[in-house]
């Protein structure tokens, strides 16, 4: 089970970081489907901070486990929230932000049959 951990763990956190550096950088896709769904933009930074939080915390919690359980709580977390803001913003392309959900609640399942 741990292979299996460490696999979705470490493509989570690639994804992650990927997102994180366009969000830090302003993609201008990223910026503009985040100005749609009325995300300020004083909030990209600390957004972009929190995935990169994220991506470390899967990272570092393949050795200790509580940290990696953590971590794939709190991108749960972020995520449905990302889900809330498209619906409430009635912009249902909630395929991406569902995705990052699937993976993180992947990545806590293995997290924590492994422990």
């Amino acid at each position: 089970m741990f292979i299996a951990h460490a696999v979705v763990g470490i493509l989570l956190a690639v994804a992650l970081s990927a997102s994180a550096v366009a969000m830090a950088t302003r993609n201008a896709t990223i910026a503009a489907n985040m100005t749609k769904l009325g995300v300020p933009d004083s909030w990209l930074p600390r957004l972009a901070s929190l995935k990169a939080a994220g991506a470390v915390g899967l990272v570092v919690g393949l050795w200790i486990p509580f940290i990696g359980a953590a971590a794939a709580i709190g991108v749960v977390l972020y995520f449905l929230g990302a889900v809330y803001y498209h619906v409430k913003a009635k912009d249902y392309v909630i395929a991406p932000p569902a995705v990052f959900v699937v993976l993180a609640v992947a990545a806590l399942i293995t997290r924590l049959a492994t422990a």
